[in-house]
């Protein structure tokens, strides 16, 4: 271990390269720390996280309220399947769904398994409740979504990237434009089997995309026409990150099932979980799904702990407030750049368009001249930066910010 500590950032980023799958493309910093709204790397230079692990550290890095709870959890009982119960899984049931306004909660651990849950509760309540023949029910899905990466998930992907070679792919899905009514009535009109609506109030992968004033209230109302579950995956977009606890809070819809993860754990521990009503989540019999881990001791401190700091810190409100003066800031940049078409975003989930093609490396280059200068972001599909800062950052930071990433730009455009 003494070695370990004391690696360069090349000899981490050769470890890595020599020994790990190359499944991502990381930007090369090697971090080491964080706390709050920075992190450092192993040669001990300071950043500001604007990344957020994909919003799963809203609540900032190593929260002292969420690592003590994993801590003295760890201490006391970490595992015992779901064969027997524990002491805390009730507890952050009991909790979450409370929080969020449901009967049930079913724990798993990733957001992509998280999906595949509630995928496969929509299928069995099509066939249990909606009489659906058997192995006919479809699930809606908007075109360049981002629900995870496994088998199922991908087969409804169109990004090549994420889905060429891993064929025959799963059926069963109806794709359809994202922020489209009438695309979505004309799926669910006249096709009985339609069993749910699978959506992301906010497309994150795809760019921060948020949909028209209205869209996910009136997808809901097209839903309840046609008895289809509306399936939210607030996996990246809940918990505080737009400015509301959940991003469908701002049309006051309810879905029928919610997905969460990420920041459910605040970044400390792998949490997700699927929640819905007794009349939907009752589908669910002994055996019919489970998950080793899910659901665990640890997981379930933390995850009451996550919650809690998100209430206790006004971390919704100051996402809202914080969101607005960064929009506000960005939008008179714009207004005076030819490199940046627009901004956009919801609370502290943003993203700036960067006018050039999604082939070309100046998203890039210019996330690697943020990281010079003390910032960390990256690039989703080519021409298209996201910003999404902890949640626990204030005005001072963020206006600091907002400096460091105009400045950076203007270099670009010098």
């Amino acid at each position: 271990m003494a070695v370990l500590e004391h690696l360069t950032s090349q000899q981490a980023i050769d470890l890595e390269n020599k020994y790990g799958a190359h499944n991502y493309h990381p930007l090369p910093v090697v971090l080491s720390r964080g706390e709050g709204v920075y992190v450092w790397d192993v040669e001990g230079k300071k950043y500001y996280d604007f990344l957020s692990a994909y919003s799963a550290v809203n609540q900032g890095h190593c929260h002292p309220k969420i690592v003590g709870a994993m801590v003295e959890q760890a201490k006391t009982l970490t595992l015992t399947s779901r064969a027997f119960y524990n002491d805390m899984l009730g507890n952050f049931e009991k909790y979450a769904t409370t929080t969020f306004g449901f009967d049930k909660l079913l724990p798993m651990n990733t957001g992509a398994e998280a999906v595949e849950t509630a995928l496969k509760i929509c299928r069995r309540w099509a066939y249990r409740k909606k009489n659906v023949p058997e192995n006919q029910a479809k699930i809606v899905v908007c075109e360049n979504n981002f629900h995870g990466r496994t088998t199922t998930i991908i087969s409804f992907s169109n990004d090549p990237v994420a889905n060429t070679d891993y064929g025959p792919y799963t059926e069963g899905f109806i794709k359809i434009e994202y922020d489209n009514l009438s695309a979505l009535e004309n799926a669910l009109q006249g096709n009985p089997h339609v069993a749910g609506f699978l959506v992301e109030p906010i497309q994150g992968e795809a760019g921060v995309y948020v949909p028209s004033e209205g869209y996910l209230a009136a997808a809901k109302a097209l839903c309840e026409k046609y008895n289809v579950l509306f399936i939210a995956d607030e996996v990246q977009t809940g918990i505080a990150r737009t400015g509301k606890l959940l991003a469908v809070d701002h049309e006051n819809v309810k879905p029928d099932i919610l997905i969460l993860g990420k920041a459910l754990s605040g970044g400390a521990y792998p949490v997700s979980a699927v929640l819905a009503n007794d009349s939907i989540m009752e589908v669910i019999t002994p055996g019919s799904h489970g998950s080793t881990f899910g659901g665990n001791p640890v997981a379930a401190a933390v995850g009451i702990a996550a919650l809690e700091v998100v209430k206790e810190e006004g971390l919704a409100q100051n996402a809202e407030e914080l969101g607005e003066l960064f929009r506000e800031e960005l939008n008179k940049f714009v207004a005076t750049s030819d490199l940046v078409l627009k901004v956009r975003g919801k609370g502290l989930l943003n993203a700036i368009v960067i006018n050039d093609s999604e082939e070309s490396s100046t998203a890039w280059d210019i996330c690697m001249a943020l990281k010079e200068n003390g910032l960390l972001a990256k690039p989703t599909h080519g021409n298209i930066i996201r910003f999404a800062p902890p949640l626990v950052m204030n005005r001072e930071q963020l206006m600091d910010c907002i400096s460091i990433i105009t400045k950076t730009i203007q270099d670009f455009e010098g």
